[in-house]
């Protein structure tokens, strides 16, 4: 069967755009020709997103495929880390068979981390060997995000395996490494890694690109960084990708790659330098089989009413229509579920934070929220304490924080965050980065652990809870992380989550995902695992309550 579309074609291998006819047959563009009579709507490579975390949509791959197809998106660059720090290579094989009964194309990197770091207790644990297995699959076209760039930067051999793996199979490695700056970046770089998502200053961006790194622009739900790093994007096109990271069920519905394209000309990228930063770029980078709408190409291929607004008309994978007026032509097929979910019940009195004092103020470490950011503020704050028991302070906006381990162990870490608004009940999650253990807030001990208890039953979801009572519930049954349900069904239960959340008083605009970000041991300052507080400047886990003041930063 042979089809021919017609329209104004964007040349991104020659940056140009051009009236012609492109002819589609057996799953590949035939031809393209150049016909002079321009068409109003434009036809694009088929957008890609080269950096997300599909696990953090809480949709499994399949129904992250049906959601982000009608915004033109024909294939993504998926880091299974969160899944793999649960289930493994079991976890890895669910996506790859998920995102092959989606509408698009999946590539996965080999997840690098797992355990992000020494200091938490996932599930599982990938080897030089399991990851050196993994590179060598053909829908494994990288070695995933670098975390641990201390053991970099130490040359520890585990994770310099698995570096060496990746460059001797012609594969890159993509990176991870906040705040690096100086020598210790330079360090990182020339270890063979090549990109990073994590910049979140101008002038960190600019060092990094000095040195040869690829700069994933992120813009996510949680960490929305492009207006801060667009002037890279402006003078280094090429060196650039709109990337998402994470992205919750309500952003979802609003778009994806679409929605970065629109915003990066808005601030003034030249529509070609952006569709090229979603196309060419990561194509290239990456060595995906995708199309970018040459002679012989995969059909991938995305039509949209002009290069400002980006709203698409028709989509196309592999040379068929599976979008059209904004119809799903081509749906997902269903995949068996897989989970890892060990824990007993807990009780109020597993979540107190003891100290030595027996009664008055002691001087407490809090992890204070940023609003926008994944990254926290390290402060210290005299808080209460009552029969060797430090208190919250929910009129001072600082409530209790645990990580609850939820892989056999018993593990319980408490302490204090400051900044999320909440000022009775609690909130509760099993997505918590990056291990995945259940993080909890709350004022009170009998709230938290009625909310863990809830997420212990259902083997996985988010939930709000008062006076004992579950306010609201969305079941996460695929390893405690996704829903097989598709984006409409678990959209109504996620914003009924946030509308509850909002009623205990919480303020950050999705309030569940800051909580699961604040177990991120490996972005600065202050995070807490299921074995303890953690200070990510110093790489150590640290103690909750001090005696002496290390630090200036004080409320």
């Amino acid at each position: 069967m042979v089809t021919q579309l017609t329209g104004n074609i964007v040349d991104v291998v020659n940056n140009t755009v051009f009236p012609g006819e492109i002819t589609l047959t057996k799953k590949r563009v035939l031809d393209v020709v150049d016909t002079g009579r321009r068409k109003g709507f434009f036809i694009l490579p088929g957008l890609v997103d080269a950096h997300i975390h599909v696990e953090s949509s809480l949709l499994t791959p399949n129904r992250f495929g049906e959601a982000v197809v009608r915004h033109g998106t024909v294939a993504v660059v998926t880091d299974p880390h969160e899944i793999a720090n649960v289930l493994g290579v079991r976890g890895i094989n669910y996506m790859v068979r998920s995102g092959a009964a989606s509408p698009i194309k999946f590539f996965f990197t080999a997840p690098s981390c797992v355990p992000a770091t020494r200091f938490e207790t996932s599930g599982a644990t990938l080897g030089p060997s399991q990851v050196g297995k993994l590179l060598r699959r053909r829908e494994v076209v990288a070695l995933g995000e670098v975390m641990d760039y201390e053991a970099v930067l130490a040359n520890k051999r585990d994770v310099m395996e698995k570096i060496e793996a990746a460059r001797m199979l012609g594969k890159p490695v993509d990176g991870h490494c906040p705040g690096l700056t100086g020598d210790e970046l330079e360090r990182y770089v020339n270890a063979g890694i090549s990109s990073d998502h994590e910049s979140t200053s101008l002038e960190e961006a600019l060092e990094k690109v000095s040195l040869g790194m690829r700069l994933m622009i992120r813009e996510g739900s949680t960490a929305r960084n492009m207006e801060a790093l667009i002037p890279v994007a402006l003078e280094n096109p090429d060196r650039c990708f709109l990337v998402s990271d994470d992205l919750h069920p309500t952003s979802l519905v609003e778009g994806h790659v679409d929605n970065l394209l629109r915003k990066a000309v808005k601030l003034g990228v030249d529509p070609l330098d952006a569709i090229r930063m979603v196309s060419l770029n990561p194509v290239e980078h990456y060595k995906l089989e995708v199309g970018l709408l040459r002679p012989g190409d995969p059909g991938d291929i995305v039509v949209v009413e002009n290069l400002e607004n980006f709203r698409v008309l028709e989509v196309w994978v592999d040379g068929e229509r599976v979008v059209a007026n904004q119809k799903i032509l081509k749906k997902s097929r269903s995949v068996r579920r897989t989970n890892f979910f060990v824990l007993d019940r807990v009780s109020p009195d597993m979540f107190t934070a003891k100290t030595w004092l027996k009664s008055g103020f002691v001087k407490t470490r809090v992890i204070q929220v940023l609003e926008g950011q994944i990254t926290t503020k390290h402060v210290l704050m005299n808080l209460k304490v009552v029969n060797h028991e430090i208190q919250p302070d929910p009129g001072r906006d600082v409530v209790k924080l645990a990580v609850v381990e939820r892989y056999g162990h018993g593990h319980v870490a408490n302490c204090f965050v400051r900044g999320l608004g909440l000022s009775r009940g609690a909130i509760a999650s099993s997505v918590s980065h990056d291990s995945h253990n259940i993080v909890v807030a709350g004022t009170n001990g009998f709230d938290m652990a009625k909310a863990v208890n809830k997420i212990r039953e259902k083997k996985g979801g988010l939930v709000a809870v008062l006076d004992g009572k579950v306010l609201e519930y969305l079941e996460l049954p695929v390893a405690g992380l996704m829903s097989d349900q598709n984006l409409e069904k678990i959209l109504e239960k996620f914003r009924n989550l946030d509308k509850e959340s909002r009623s205990l008083g919480c303020v950050p605009s999705s309030s569940l995902a800051t909580l699961s970000f604040l177990t991120l041991v490996v972005v600065p300052e202050l995070k807490v695992s299921d074995r303890g507080l953690f200070d990510v400047n110093k790489f150590c886990l640290t103690e909750l309550a001090v005696t002496n003041e290390d630090f200036d930063n004080k409320l």
